[in-house]
């Protein structure tokens, strides 16, 4: 059987329980995924890190790392071509444009972006910002809760320049710009007093907030973290505070789900989140026992976090993804993670969800664990693989081929 006949088969096997399989595949086009540039070179970024700092690692040592900003492009190029659908890039202020001499990140302008607005309008991409409060001397303690006044400015004058940066994007690109905040300041060990630092990321934010910006263009977004290597003990943009904050000021709470209590799942936060904001932002990643950014799979959790966007409705729930991992074909990385974060969205749409909701709704849970059950062996591949073709990108694991033979001309030449 074509691809074709198969999905034929299959849209009437979804059909006969209201699942109308057209209408699945043309809200998955119009899904965009913001896919992270920085899985692509290790999180270097281009000016000039030899090494990472702020609790992250990325480890491992595959041949074909990207070197620099041509390099990186062509790389993003190369996996978007094998991903189905139109997508956004997450950059973040470390990968500036620094051509004419080194600018450092406080004093950062739109013009040091102007080549990935370019990139992205020639692809019709989106772009998504994050201010880069990592891998600098600067942020070696602390940084928008540092106790030495000097640093935390720099700090606060980096988050204005990044929303300016992000405003920029949205007006050049036409599309409304995500601007996220994720800082790594905490301690080891228990801390003497927990709230002053809270105190002063505080003051921070609202410094940061208070420059006038167009809340239409720019959305911007506080990350939490339960702990990083060296911050074990206190973090001190926790979930509570971040919350709290964002339900103050109006902006947006981002969560990953790599950044909780091993048995903390984001995707029950997010309904109880939606119910208090118009909006939502998440980092998909995978945890392996903490935050270790691996490349997100098709498995449970994924599945979840998708169920409840697409529950929830697609245009509250701003969907980027977050992993590095150095130890395989970055590219594959890109590919796998993208197209699982889709598998599972199709696999939620595909779902009789209003059938399932008024089965808990007369409490008939029994019924409730079937069908979720049966479902899963419900024929979703030929949905796929039907959805790639249409959208002129290899199905099933033929992209690899491509990958593999992109990292025999180009990738293994890189030294």
């Amino acid at each position: 059987m074509t691809t074709k006949e198969r999905y034929a088969s299959a849209k009437e096997i979804y059909g006969r329980f209201g699942v109308d399989t057209d209408a699945a595949l043309e809200t998955l086009k119009n899904i965009s995924i913001s896919m992270h540039c920085w899985q692509g070179d290790d999180v270097s970024g281009f000016e000039g890190s030899t090494e990472l700092s702020g609790g992250i690692q990325a480890t491992g040592d595959y041949p074909g790392k990207a070197r620099n900003a041509e390099e990186l492009m062509n790389d993003i190029d190369k996996a978007l071509s094998l991903i189905p659908g139109l997508h956004r890039i997450n950059l973040h202020a470390s990968y500036a444009f620094l051509e004419e001499g080194f600018v450092d990140r406080d004093k950062l302008e739109p013009k040091h972006f102007k080549k990935w607005v370019e990139f992205a309008k020639e692809r019709g991409l989106g772009l998504d910002f994050n201010p880069t409060y990592f891998s600098h001397p600067l942020a070696e303690k602390a940084t928008l809760s540092s106790e030495d006044e000097t640093i935390r400015k720099f700090w606060i004058d980096h988050g204005k320049a990044s929303i300016r940066i992000a405003e920029y994007f949205a007006t050049e690109l036409g599309t409304p710009c995500l601007v996220n905040i994720w800082i790594p300041d905490g301690f080891k060990d228990i801390p003497a007093d927990r709230m002053s630092p809270r105190a002063r990321l505080k003051d921070s934010l609202d410094q940061i907030l208070s420059i006038p910006y167009d809340k239409s263009k720019v959305y911007v977004a506080v990350e939490s973290k339960v702990f990083g290597v060296g911050l074990e003990s206190y973090t001190v943009g926790s979930h509570e505070f971040y919350m709290n904050y964002a339900a103050k000021n109006n902006i947006l709470c981002l969560l990953d789900n790599g950044h909780y209590h091993p048995t903390e799942m984001v995707s029950d936060k997010i309904s109880s989140m939606l119910l208090f904001s118009d909006k939502l932002a998440l980092h998909v990643t995978r945890p392996v026992r903490w935050d270790s950014d691996h490349v997100v799979l098709y498995d449970d959790e994924t599945k979840e976090i998708a169920k409840e966007i697409i529950k929830n409705g697609v245009d509250k729930v701003l969907i980027g993804l977050d992993f590095f991992d150095a130890s395989i074909n970055r590219i594959a990385a890109w590919v796998v993670g993208m197209r699982n974060m889709q598998k599972a969205l199709l696999q939620a749409l595909l779902l009789p969800n209003a059938k399932l909701a008024k089965l808990q709704e007369e409490r008939r849970l029994t019924e409730i664990m079937v069908f979720q059950e049966e479902f899963k062996l419900y024929p979703i591949g030929d949905v796929w693989n039907y959805f790639c073709e249409i959208n002129g990108v290899p199905e099933k694991e033929d992209w690899f081929d491509v990958v593999k033979q992109y990292e025999e001309e180009v990738l293994v030449k890189r030294v």
